[in-house]
Order: structure tokens, then C-alpha cells, then sequence
């Protein structure tokens, strides 16, 4: 579970190919519930990919505004699947760091992605 930043914009907000200037913002390992939440914008944007898995989606001001809300509220879905593990409520503290990374990065004009590969 990856957190991306690129330089460039992209046409749609789900579905589209990185170029090769992409970094890597943040990472998790075993946060289910964060790809839950992560699922659910995906097809809240358009998205089509059923199992969500290898494709892209773009996380804007507002999504980042909603997910620390839902952060700090304990509303993060709960999650299961293959390769998933389980989130147990730490991660919090690292969930808003990253999203304190995320809107540093957008004011710098980057475009933050979220993507995994499970």
C-alpha cells in the first residue's frame, strides 16, 4: 500500500498510468482498513476495477480533509481480505503523519495517488 506523489496531472482522478517522475510519498503494510476506505473513494470517483487492486486513485484536499475526519472518528472501515492482515487502531498516528506529508506535498503542486498491489 503506497502513497505516490508525481509531478504531473492527470486527465481522470482513477485508472490512469503514472509516468516515470513518481515517488514514493509514504507506505503501509497490513492496513486494511485504510484500503477499505481507499476502495470506497476509488468507486466514489469512477472507478471500475473490482478488486481495486494495481490501479491508481488521486487524493485531493478534500479527500484528505474526510479521511482524517474519519480517522480521528474510528470510521475507517473494517476490511478483510486475501493478503490484508488486520489493522488493530495504531496506525492512526501514522495515517496523520501521512496525510500531514500529502498537504505539503499538493501545496508544492504535487499530485498525491494512493495505489497498492496486494
Amino acid at each position: 500500500m503506497y502513497a505516490m506523489i508525481s509531478d504531473e496531472s492527470f486527465e481522470r482522478e482513477v485508472d490512469f498510468k503514472p509516468g516515470q517522475d513518481v515517488g514514493e510519498l509514504h507506505y503501509w503494510r497490513k492496513h486494511p482498513n485504510l484500503h477499505g476506505w481507499m476502495k470506497t473513494l476509488y468507486f466514489e470517483k469512477g472507478g471500475e476495477q473490482q478488486d481495486f487492486n494495481c490501479t491508481p486513485v488521486t487524493l485531493t484536499e478534500a479527500d484528505l480533509a474526510r479521511l482524517e475526519a474519519d480517522i480521528k472518528a474510528g470510521n475507517l472501515p473494517s476490511t478483510e481480505g486475501f493478503f490484508f492482515g488486520a489493522s488493530d487502531g495504531s496506525e492512526s498516528e501514522d495515517d496523520l503523519a501521512f496525510i500531514a506529508k500529502a498537504r505539503e506535498a499538493i501545496v508544492d503542486g504535487d499530485t498525491v495517488f494512493y495505489y497498492a498491489w496486494w
